[in-house]
């Protein structure tokens, strides 16, 4: 028996021998795993739970995640509770202004395969997946994924922007689309046009002031379904703005997406390469390729005389990249008109491509499109 069919045959055990509370059979014969799937040593089982259940179940979904994180050769397990749609619920109902508990176009719902079974690949039709990540916040990485995805574009590629920051999603302000909804097609969200990228984010389903206030399982819920019922169509490039830290949006999208790869933004002192080193730690243990490092807000150049400050010191993400062995993308200084052309909705490579803000962009748009080009060769064969 391969190692993998051993680690599905351990978690298949461990759901005949986990007990549902009220009662008493094995979750499998209770009928409430929905899905499994068990891929290079990462598992992600979903139970199914209508939200009246959720509490009542939450304690059994931690003892079962913590059941198969012991596993030997399982790196990590997530255990989401999830249900199915309603025969008759709306197409993709806009949520209520309130947060806390209200569902974006029903929530978890269903998975695509019964116990057992991994569910359906999710992005089929797009080409290459790439998560811009950091360790920490404020670090400026949603400024440089939505330049980033604006650069890919303009050297021809079909690009899509998913913003994967379920707690605080920006990319509607960012490229200035916040007062537009997504149009629904066939059940399916149709992501907003702007700046040569389709874009799609929980932003745009909810008011601008609404406070997320979402636990794991319902985050990954979320993201799950902007990744699966979103009509992305055919991409060479799903850019993905990750939220901060190395928890379970990361988790999920590595387990529900071959990525090709992840751009990892930092600014240059000790403390935000720390996080950073960590971020790259998480993407290797999940097996997904790490393109490089960007460091960002690398000087701060004077508007007035020109002089550039390293504020935050400088080459630190430089020395982080050649020590951990993976590719330095470039610097990206602090500016006054990066900062304002993202607040006012027109990123800096879309208003200003030529100014040094906008070539900084450009330029790493090109190492990134370079390190993505043998699978987008290999794709289009």
């Amino acid at each position: 028996m391969a190692d993998g069919d051993a680690t599905t045959q351990a978690v298949r055990d461990v759901l005949e021998q986990t007990r549902e509370p009220r009662g008493g059979q094995d979750l499998i014969t209770a009928g409430l795993v929905e899905s499994v799937r068990v891929q290079d040593g990462l598992v992600q089982v979903a139970l199914l739970a209508d939200r009246a259940q959720a509490a009542r179940l939450e304690p059994l979904r931690r003892e079962l995640e913590g059941a198969l994180r012991s596993l030997p050769g399982v790196v990590n397990a997530t255990v989401v509770l999830t249900s199915h749609r309603a025969p008759d619920a709306p197409a993709a109902p806009k949520p209520a202004a309130a947060g806390g508990g209200h569902r974006p176009f029903n929530l978890g719902g269903p998975g695509s395969g019964s116990s057992g079974e991994a569910p359906a690949k999710l992005l089929g039709d797009v080409r290459a997946v790439i998560a811009v990540a950091s360790g920490k916040g404020g670090v400026g990485k949603s400024t440089t994924a939505v330049n980033l995805a604006i650069g890919l574009a303009r050297r021809g590629l079909a690009v899509g922007l998913l913003d994967a920051d379920i707690h605080g999603p920006s990319l509607p302000r960012m490229l200035g689309i916040g007062t537009r909804q997504p149009e629904v097609r066939e059940k399916r969200l149709v992501p907003i046009e702007a700046w040569g990228i389709r874009a799609m984010s929980i932003g745009l389903l909810v008011e601008e002031r609404t406070a997320m206030i979402w636990r794991g399982p319902m985050v990954m819920g979320a993201l799950t379904q902007l990744m699966g019922e979103v009509e992305w169509g055919p991409l060479d490039v799903l850019v993905v703005d990750m939220p901060p830290g190395t928890g379970d949006a990361q988790l999920t999208l590595a387990q529900k997406v071959a990525l090709a790869g992840a751009v990892i933004v930092s600014t240059p002192q000790d403390i935000a390469l720390l996080d950073a080193r960590r971020g790259v730690a998480m993407f290797e243990k999940t097996r997904v390729p790490v393109l490089g490092i960007v460091e960002n807000m690398s000087s701060f150049c004077c508007p007035n005389c020109g002089h550039s400050t390293p504020l935050f010191g400088h080459g630190g993400a430089r020395a982080e990249a050649l020590s951990l062995g993976v590719p330095f993308l470039g610097e990206i200084p602090l500016l006054l008109d990066i900062r304002a052309s993202a607040d006012a909705g027109t990123p800096i490579l879309a208003a200003a491509p030529d100014s040094e803000g906008g070539r900084a962009y450009e330029a790493l748009a090109g190492r990134v499109a370079e390190a993505l080009r043998p699978q987008l060769e290999k794709a289009r064969q």
